[in-house]
Parts: structure tokens; sequence; C-alpha cells
């Protein structure tokens, strides 16, 4: 089990077994990828020195050597983070989660209590899934490990692939099969003698009430403030033994990381980047001119649409769980061209969610001012027209604006046709039930009670925000980034045995973006306004200021081309039936139009490319593991 993530950690591996309470055997194992005390005192698992505490660890504290000056009492053996949690711990016991400040995914044994803790950092930068076998429970920060435990069944979870072929990933705490769930961001699971008992104890929700109550009064004030927890956080970040670089786009989160780390350190920082061909997705020329205006040490590299494809066979083995976004493949290159150079990379992710950068919010934005008119077109469309009623016939953007009547879904802009479509893979139909309360929903037995989990999270009303770009960004806060973003860089970066290390996701930070007020974030259509206005102090306006480009990779020219025999195999009467997973009249019917005639099957006329890819994805995925 431990070996199948050797290229999570290369250079270390350990693994015991311990008598616990009440007849348990506990099992920990972990592979070592050695950043800070590269020596054997570093090795896990690791004991603390009276022999109560075990612990195997995957991730950093940041503020490790400020606890170590608090905890002068413990007899370190180490220079290692590892063992400051340990010492945390015997001095605060689980409480010592507050006190800590990094990512991580960590197991902790107390023979005193015969507690097994589970623990995931705030945001969710480092992956921890767990299977409930009847009163055990096998942990592990990957699915394949689950996967190689005897007895493991392997019983795919139907009800979550439409939310899937929606969404792209599949959100915690679900995973794609039964019984496996992953433990949520700023979560404890506690195990003891085949009870459990779960809870968070940092979350999005909680922690913005409480932050936002205490705004911070002045532009000034806020963007100084936000600085300096800026600056705070890249320095904490840039220790470790081994070499260190960045991931530098030439956008202005990337560049911002990249000038601050150059800032405080003594020499060029290694920055690293990939160019495109196509040259409205190619953004490595502004990541040249930043680096030369800064000085780094820049390594780049033009990748071809061919090198990208031949990484699409390999993206089951690393992504163990059925995931469609297909920027992946370049995250993965950038890694590997990385790894060359530095073991440690420093990223920009989180700006977008934590201060308003995607586009989609200028789509919210605008839903919000359109809401009341949506209403009253909403009740005139339903007027007969025709063989339907009138909302059928009015163009596209006015049936989004005038079908969101949801309050539960309000910044969750859908298509339709991909709503339906997503739900017909499994059901065959095209008809949907009413969806689901929040509380409802909540109130399922991991979510899943229902027949199916709506492809929408219909828990908007448990954020307590009447602005809606403010309870989009939450939303994704809790689902997006997590679960796609921050699952995206921890597989492509540990694939090459790199670790991705990201500033703005520092808790100082996260906490201060909530006492931010709103519109120094969202100024008169500025999307990051704020954050901009810190990175042109150190980079001149005109080297950022430029549309949001993000990259795509060519999926219809790929899945119409290349891969068209293989989808079309995957997507066959028999092998679907042979499955017993997808509807089989269905599936084969859209794939079939989506290929064939290049339009959406059963939606004639529009692009289902993001529906084709997630079910080629999860089929790629179920032939790897499953076959």
């Amino acid at each position: 089990m431990n070996d199948t993530m050797y290229h999570r950690g290369p250079d270390d591996s350990g693994v015991e077994i311990y008598e616990g309470t009440g007849g348990y055997r506990i099992g920990f194992a972990q592979r070592r990828l050695a950043i800070l005390d590269l020596s054997p005192l570093g090795h896990q698992p690791m004991h603390s020195h009276n022999g109560r505490v075990s612990i195997v660890y995957n991730g950093e504290i940041y503020n490790f050597l400020e606890l170590k000056e608090e905890l002068t009492d413990y007899p370190f053996k180490s220079s290692c983070d590892t063992e400051v949690i340990i010492a945390a711990y015997l001095k605060w016991g689980i409480d010592m989660v507050d006190h800590i400040n990094g990512m991580f995914a960590m197991a902790i044994f107390d023979r005193e209590t015969g507690d097994v803790y589970l623990i995931r950092d705030r945001i969710g930068k480092k992956p921890l899934y767990y299977w409930l076998d009847g009163e055990n429970i096998v942990f592990a920060s990957e699915l394949k490990p689950i996967m190689k435990c005897p007895g493991f069944k392997g019983e795919i979870r139907r009800q979550i692939i439409p939310r899937y072929l929606y969404n792209q990933y599949i959100a915690a705490p679900e995973t794609i099969f039964t019984d496996v769930y992953k433990l949520e961001a700023g979560g404890i699971l506690k195990f003891n003698s085949g009870n459990l008992k779960k809870w968070k104890y940092w979350d999005i929700k909680k922690v913005y009430q409480e932050m936002s109550r205490d705004k911070v009064g002045s532009y000034e004030e806020a963007k100084e403030g936000l600085k300096a927890r800026l600056q705070k956080a890249v320095v904490s970040r840039m220790i470790a033994d081994v070499p260190l670089g960045t991931f530098l786009s030439g956008g202005y989160d990337s560049s911002l990381v990249t000038a601050m780390a150059q800032e405080f350190s003594n020499e060029p920082v290694k920055t690293f980047s990939i160019g495109f061909d196509v040259p409205q997705f190619n953004e490595a020329e502004h990541a040249k001119k930043v680096s030369e205006y800064l000085g780094t040490d820049h390594t780049e590299i033009y990748i071809s649409e061919r090198e990208m494809f031949d990484l699409v066979n390999s993206i089951p083995q690393y992504y163990d769980e059925p995931f469609a976004d297909s920027s992946q493949i370049p995250s993965m290159l950038v890694s590997k061209l990385a790894k060359k150079d530095v073991t440690v990379a420093l990223s920009g992710d989180g700006g977008d969610e934590f201060f308003c950068g995607y586009n989609v919010y200028d789509n919210v934005w605008q839903a919000q001012m359109l809401d009341i008119p949506g209403a009253i077109v909403n009740g005139i469309g339903q007027i007969p027209f025709g063989s339907g009623k009138l909302l059928d016939k009015m163009p596209f953007r006015v049936r989004v604006v005038a079908g969101n009547r949801d309050p539960e879904t309000k910044t969750q802009l859908v298509s339709e046709g991909y709503v339906r479509s997503s739900h017909a893979f499994i059901s065959g139909r095209q008809e949907l039930d009413m969806p689901v309360s929040a509380m409802e929903y909540l109130n399922t037995d991991f979510n899943l009670g229902i027949n199916e989990a709506p492809v929408l999270y219909p828990t908007e009303s448990l954020y307590g925000v009447g602005n809606f770009q403010v309870r989009r960004m939450l939303l994704d806060m809790d689902t997006y980034l997590p679960d796609d973003i921050l699952v995206k860089m921890d597989r492509a970066s540990m694939k090459y045995s790199l670790e991705n290390r990201c500033p703005i996701l520092d808790k100082e930070v996260m906490e201060y973006s909530f006492r931010i007020p709103h519109k120094f974030k969202y100024y008169h259509g500025d999307k990051k306004h704020i954050l901009k206005d810190i990175a042109y102090d150190y980079i001149p306006r005109e080297m950022l200021d430029r549309p949001k480009t993000g990259f795509g990779v060519p999926l219809d020219n790929w899945m119409r081309g290349p891969l068209k025999e293989a989808l079309l195999d995957y997507s066959e009467s028999s092998y679907l039936k042979k499955q017993g997973i997808f509807d089989v009249n269905f599936v084969s019917r859209f794939i079939n139009d989506y290929v064939v005639k290049g339009d959406g099957g059963p939606a004639t006329g529009a692009n289902f490319s993001k529906v084709a890819w997630s079910f080629f994805a999860f089929q790629q995925w179920y032939n790897y593991y499953m076959e």
C-alpha cells in the first residue's frame, strides 16, 4: 500500500504496526519527500520522546520555528517540523491545530487515550482519504493505497457521477467509491475502538462571518495589512533545505509571489514557465518580461500539442479518482520542468477565489443586477407558445437569468442542457426531479441519501451573504478550490516529487482577506483590485495589465481526432452494458452524435465537449483501475 505512493516520497519510507485499544491494531506508513532536516532524524513514523505519541504526516508547518520557541520544554532531536507537531500535541492536545499554520494531512496515535486522529489543513492543500470498512478505518493521501488494501471491493458510487460529469471533479466528502470519503478541508476525524467522530476546526462559513464583522476601515490600511501578511507568508514558505523556485505565468498572482520571493532572496530566484505556439493562450512571453524586470533565474520551455497529448494516458495513474480539468496537463508539464532544478515551487493559487478574480464573478454581478427583471421575464415566459412555452424561444442568456429562481443556487449560473445531459448519463431521462433543499441535502448520509447528488450545490443560504459575488467566492473556496484547483496542482507536482506551496492560502492571509471590504476587491468592475495594486508596487502596470487568459487544451480536436476511436469504444453499447454504470441508450447516442455529427447529440447545436471529456476521463480511469 505504501509503495503505491513512491512518487509522493522517493527519499525514505517507514512502516510500523502498533497495538491499540479494544483489540485494534494500528498500522502507520509513510513515503518521505525530504524538505527539512534531510537526515534520518526526519524519518517517519516519528514518535514522541516518551513514546506516547506516533505520527505520520505529509506537508509543511510554516510557523514551526516560532512554535519551537514556545515549546522549549520538549527535548527536540531533529530540526524538522514533524517533531514540532508532536511537541505541540503533547502541550495542547488536539487543540494544537489552532496553533499550527501550514498545509498538511496527518495521522496521530495517542497511546494514552487510544485515539487516532486524522487532520487536514484549513483549505485542503493536502489530500486525505479514508475507507470505513465496518468497524475498521483505512486512510491514505491517495486512493491507490486504499485500493490495494485486502478486502477492498471498489464499488462505484453511481449517485455522484452526474455531478462529476458536470463539474469535472468530485467534491469532498464524496469520492468515486462507496464507503470511501475525503476528509473535508479544515476537518478532524477521531477514531477509537470502532467509534468515529468528525468535526471542523476551521470552517469557511464561520470564519468569514466572524472575521467580516471586523472590517478594515480604510483602503490604505487594508493594502498595507495585506501586503505585510503576504510578505510574511512568502518568507515562511522559502524555508527549505532543498532548492526552491516559483511558477511564473506572468499573471498578477504568480508575478506578485515571485516578486516578493525575489525581494527576500540573496540570489536570483529560479522561475519556471511553459509556452505554447497558440498566441491567444501563450503567456510565456509575458512571464519572460516579468522575469527580466525582477532579475530572476528564468527557465522556459515551449510545449507542442503532441507533448500535451502524450500525457493523456498517464492521467489516471496519478489522478487516481476521475478528474477532468484539462489544465492538469500543462500543470504536469511545468512541474516536470521545475523538478529538474528544484524540489519546492511557490505558486499563486488562491488569488482568484479570495480576491474576486474569475470572469464568472462578472457574470454573477450582472445576474444579481438582473434578478428582479429575470423573475418577471420568467413569469411571462411560462405562457404557452407553439409546442412549448415562450421562455424556450428566448435567447440563451435571457433563459439563464430568467430561470435562475432557486435561492440555494443563485450564483451557479448554468446551461440547462448541460445539467440535463449530466443527469441523463445515469438515468437516461432529461427531465429533472425537484431539487432538494440545502438542509435536506446536508442531512443525508454524507450528502448521498438521495437517488442522485444534484449537479449544483444547493447550499448557498448557509453562507448568510446577500452579495452574489461574495457568496460565489465562498462557495468556490468550499468546493472548486480544494477539490479542483488544489487537487490538480497536488497530483501534478507530486507526480514529479515536487512540493507546491501557496502563500496566498496562508491562514493569516485568508482570514485577513475576509476583513477587507468587498469593494476593495471588486472596484468598479476591476477584479482583484487590491491585489493588483500591491503587484504594481513591484512590477510596472503595463507589464501586467491584459485580459485574463487560461490555457485551453484542444479537447474537441482530440476527441474528434486521435481520441475518437477510444471514445467510441468506451461508449459502445456492449461495453456500457458490461460496466453497468451508465444508461446505455442515452450515452451511446450522445457520444456518437458528439463525435460523428460534431454537435451535442440530444441537445443539437450545443458544444458538449466538457461532458464528453469528463466521460472520457472517467472511462480512462475505469479502464486503468477497475479493469
